[in-house]
């Protein structure tokens, strides 16, 4: 099987052609190495060669970098390191050419692609907005180690190199063309052109150094790096810190030496336990880009959609679909909520062309895309997405308007975040059309959608969603029509201990500390703030009274503070206080106190509050399985990760009471319910596991059940989602 042809053209130039079969991705194996190694010996011997260019037959993927499948088939830190010592022969290889070489981009250029670049002399992407060029090693607990951490500080400089490194981060051409990691940036069409002009420059000469990679210079970038990365992570990722180490010391050492030090600590970080959990993530993002609906059933293709309201939510939903390429006819009932969210949406594009995500072309284009509507028209399209209030009798009667104007084939989707997609379709000619696709706030930003099925819904109606959440690049979870459905269930518990542990006596800053020192993004009452404290309480409550075991809540501080309009960030204060001044950070609010002499929080230790707050989410997670809301361990974690913030690192809740170990969990979880409250009390399915020694994932089959259909809905159903 061959990943690279090679043709040389009269004038002496060899074209590196990369296309791999049967996949829409150019990746690096071993024998994609040893193929590319095999046709640099050949053109060594070549005397007639002029210059090689390294290009892409693929029309979205330059080179996407290692293939994770067949670098973790055997992870072992010999084979990591026989890996990672074969990549960086092969590319020192390219490097030390006697022609010039160039690397034509267009597409994807990330990891072990950008890397291959990195050792050409000259780069040239395309303007495309789909050529992203970056080093995302870093989100995988790895660093790069095939020359990246090495070659790319000393093109760009520490800092710009830093900067790209330490978060993953991918820019488009003109972007990494002021960086000086590329050194044209063209037309699709004149790659190869200005490829050949590059190669007319002959072997790049060697720079002079840039003044920050100056020794004393160095030291103070890497130790304002490591300053603020620890106040970020905690050093909780040990793959950032480690890639400050090999960046900064490799400056000060020859190319072989300085590889020899990024060889030894990628190996060392493909060993640790951050490393294997973050790898499981990658897979189960890509598990989820291939979801296919129960029953076989084909989606319908997706081209233009419906988003009926223009609030937050609406807006966002239409400016995503909008970008991704879709015609988008966007409704509400009046020209000002219209006009509102034309304006965010407007925002949305210029702010992308302004960090040059896009270019200003593109962002008239998709602005182009949107159509706005006020009057009942009828409703040409494949997918209606309702995102208006979260009152039940105005979706029924609103969808049941929906049902008349849509296309007959059309689905009609709810965005709702925990109302029953059955009670919405109650009363519909045809409720088999009716889905739920839950998008989290914001829109933009929030990788993870809940597809919800109800006990009507298709299998038809459900492949259409799946296939139009892909389309528009975005990760499903499939959940059934549940109180809370997934994230907003697990998640409610969560804040509802942490604002319990605050009225028995724990401060702000400790409870948020506890959270943060796990590895949450940020702390549960912090996030209370965000929610918003009228939401929080609203969600709390309906939950805890739809659902069979809920965690009961104590709504008097909640409507003290909300009687004071402090609500969090939105009116600028709630449990912390949020200064006006841009760039201030926020500060616990002295004036929020318990009200009552301290409980059994105020004298248990760190470890028990740690416990009260994350295995009420593993319980309520295994919940969610026992009960069919989602028909995987993987989907739990999966969908808290991506929808809640769960600690990447520590793998999911499920994971996480993995490596606690099931009886632990259960003893833990007993021994609360008997100190603290009765709610505490495990779930039949661990205390089932835990008797018999189970696991989510170390045995043959972890536990499945199928995605079950909800009861019959409650006419009452009324929710808002704590994560939209």
């Amino acid at each position: 099987m061959s990943n690279i042809t090679r043709t040389l053209a009269a004038d002496g130039v060899c074209l590196l052609t990369f296309d791999r079969p049967d996949s829409s991705a150019n990746v690096f194996d071993v024998p994609a190495l040893q193929e590319l190694d095999a046709h640099l010996a050949y053109l060594e011997q070549l005397r007639a060669l002029r210059g090689v260019i390294l290009f892409s037959a693929k029309p979205k993927i330059f080179l996407a970098g290692a293939d994770l499948q067949s670098l973790t088939h055997d992870s072992s830190a010999a084979s990591m390191e026989r890996t990672g010592r074969l990549g960086q022969q092969v590319f020192t290889r390219l490097e030390r050419l006697p022609v010039p070489s160039v690397a034509a981009i267009h597409g994807l250029a990330l990891g072990g692609g950008l890397e291959v670049s990195l050792a050409c002399d000259w780069r040239v992407a395309s303007n495309d907005s789909g050529t992203k060029l970056g080093l995302p090693e870093t989100m995988l607990g790895i660093l790069p180690g095939w020359g990246g951490s090495v070659r790319l500080p000393r093109l760009i400089g520490l800092p710009a190199a830093l900067g790209l490194i330490l978060p993953g981060k991918q820019v488009v051409g003109t972007k990494a063309r002021k960086l000086g990691l590329v050194d044209e940036v063209v037309a699709r069409e004149q790659l190869l052109d200005a490829a050949r002009r590059l190669l007319a420059r002959g072997k790049r000469r060697p720079a002079a150094t840039p003044w920050e990679n100056r020794p004393v210079l160095r030291a103070i970038v890497a130790r304002q790096a490591r300053k603020q990365l620890l106040a970020k992570t905690r050093g909780l990722y040990p793959a950032p810190l480690a890639a400050i180490d090999v960046a900064t010391r490799s400056l000060g050492l020859p190319l072989d030496a300085a590889l020899d030090l990024e060889r030894a600590a990628f190996v060392r970080l493909t060993q640790t336990p951050e490393c294997q959990q973050l790898m499981r993530i990658f897979f189960l993002q890509e598990r989820a880009k291939k979801l296919a609906a129960p029953g076989g059933a084909g989606p319908r293709d997706v081209e233009r959609i419906a988003v009926v309201g223009a609030g937050v939510m609406g807006a966002g939903i239409a400016h995503w679909s909008s970008a991704r390429g879709l015609r988008v006819l966007l409704q509400d009932i009046g020209n000002e909520p219209l006009a509102r969210g034309l304006a965010t949406i407007r925002d949305l594009f210029r702010g992308a062309a302004k960090r040059r995500s896009i270019t200003e072309a593109e962002a008239m284009a998709g602005m182009d895309r949107v159509v706005p509507t006020t009057g009942g028209v009828p409703l040409p399209v494949d997918v209606v997405v309702e995102a208006a209030v979260e009152k039940l009798e105005a979706k029924r009667s609103l969808f049941q308007d929906l049902e008349r104007r849509a296309a007959p084939h059309a689905v009609l989707a709810t965005n709702t975040s925990a109302l029953s997609i059955d009670a919405i379709a109650e009363g519909l000619r045809d409720p088999s059309r009716v889905v739920g696709i839950h998008f989290f706030n914001p829109v933009a930003r929030m990788q993870l959608v809940e597809v919800v099925r109800g006990e009507r819904t298709s299998d038809a109606a459900v492949a259409t969603a799946l296939g139009y959440v892909k389309r528009i690049g975005k990760l499903p979870v499939l959940v059934a029509d549940r109180p809370g459905f997934l994230v907003n269930r697990v998640l409610t518990p969560y804040m509802t201990e942490a604002v319990r542990l605050f009225l028995e006596g724990v401060s702000i800053e400790r409870i948020d500390a506890i959270m943060l020192d796990f590895g949450m993004p940020m702390g549960p009452l912090r996030l209370v703030d965000e929610v918003g404290l009228d939401i929080a309480q609203h969600v709390a409550t309906d939950l805890a009274r739809r659902l069979p075991h809920p965690v009961p809540v104590d709504t008097d501080l909640l409507q003290r503070l909300i009687a004071k309009n402090w609500l969090g960030r939105k009116t600028g204060r709630g449990f912390y206080v949020f200064p006006e001044k841009k760039g201030a950070r926020e500060q616990p609010n002295a004036e929020v106190v318990p009200g009552h002499a301290p409980g059994a929080a105020a004298r248990q230790d760190d470890a028990t509050r740690l416990d009260r707050m994350t295995l009420l989410m593993v319980n309520e997670g295994a919940r969610c399985l026992e009960e069919g809301v989602v028909a995987e361990s993987a989907d739990v974690d999966f969908g808290l990760i991506f929808g809640a913030g769960w600690a990447p690192f520590r793998g999911g809740p499920l994971r996480y009471a993995d490596s606690l170990g099931i009886a632990e969990v259960v003893r833990r979880l007993e021994h609360l319910a008997a100190t603290v409250a009765p709610y505490f009390a495990p779930c039949q399915l661990l205390v089932e596991m835990g008797r018999r020694q189970g696991a989510f994932y170390s045995e043959p089959t972890s536990p499945r059940r199928p995605v079950a259909a909800a009861p019959a809905a409650r006419t009452a159903d009324v929710a808002v989602s704590t994560a939209s």
